[in-house]
């Protein structure tokens, strides 16, 4: 790897870090780097997915502030840790090219669940009007979901995670947020165990790209908390949609 190379990787994870604690997404801007160092797809996808780790834990330090009690979480780690795992083993297992096809649409059906929030609450019921045993199994379905497409690509996992849980929680977008950096860092270090036990990993991409998103997670989750929430849901929704229609781009060119 030569100094481009590392100044490529080092600009991307910055980026990516303040994109994955605001929006999710920040995938799309390491793992195409990682392809214009000349890494091939399966391990630039491997590499990226350990390389964002530390920048979801900063996210989560950012925004600890709006996380609720542990006790809240704790029921989500172990479907988290589950569904990653399976994305992940998918992903080894499997050829990619018929989910790149399915990924654009999973993203911007995402990204539409976060934008018509409201009329799809009228339309299923508002969670606090869900019975708790109703509102547990919708919670644990949408992290188990997010979690499978976490570990098998990543790109956009913040967006599905928040427009998923926003449908199924009563909470502040602020909140939702937070939970969905502490999942993501729950879906970082089960691909990094993975991974690093069976992927193909690029070591010296994962070195440059990992501090960055250190940085950039923290700064990131740090805006996240002084954003009014419509003004958040928006960034997050183009944001969403952008990556969506650049996936689609990509699989059919």
């Amino acid at each position: 790897m030569d100094l481009s190379h590392a100044a490529l990787l080092l600009a991307a994870g910055l980026a990516a870090g303040t994109v994955n604690a605001v929006a999710g997404g920040g995938s799309l801007i390491t793992f195409p780097a990682m392809i214009a160092i000349g890494l091939p797809p399966v391990p630039a996808n491997v590499s990226n997915s350990v390389a964002v780790f530390p920048g979801y834990l900063a996210s989560v330090a950012g925004s600890r502030q709006d996380l609720p009690r542990p006790r809240a979480l704790a029921t989500l780690v172990p479907t988290t840790i589950a569904g990653t795992i399976v994305g992940a083993l998918l992903l080894l297992a499997t050829p990619a090219r018929a989910f790149e096809l399915v990924v654009p649409f999973l993203v911007l059906g995402a990204t539409a669940v976060l934008a018509f929030q409201d009329p799809l609450r009228r339309l299923v019921g508002h969670p606090r009007d869900l019975s708790p045993r109703r509102r547990t199994i919708a919670v644990q379905t949408m992290v188990a979901l997010g979690a499978v497409y976490g570990g098998y690509f990543g790109a956009a996992l913040g967006v599905m995670l928040v427009a998923g849980l926003a449908l199924v929680l009563d909470a502040t977008l602020a909140r939702v947020s937070a939970i969905k950096n502490l999942l993501s860092a729950v879906v970082g270090l089960t691909t990094l165990v993975v991974f690093a036990l069976f992927g193909p990993l690029n070591w010296a991409a994962v070195a440059v790209v990992a501090p960055a998103t250190l940085i950039g997670g923290y700064a990131g989750a740090r805006l996240v908390r002084r954003l009014p929430p419509v003004v958040l849901k928006t960034v997050i929704v183009v944001f969403g949609t952008t990556i969506g229609l650049y996936l689609l781009w990509r699989a059919l060119t």
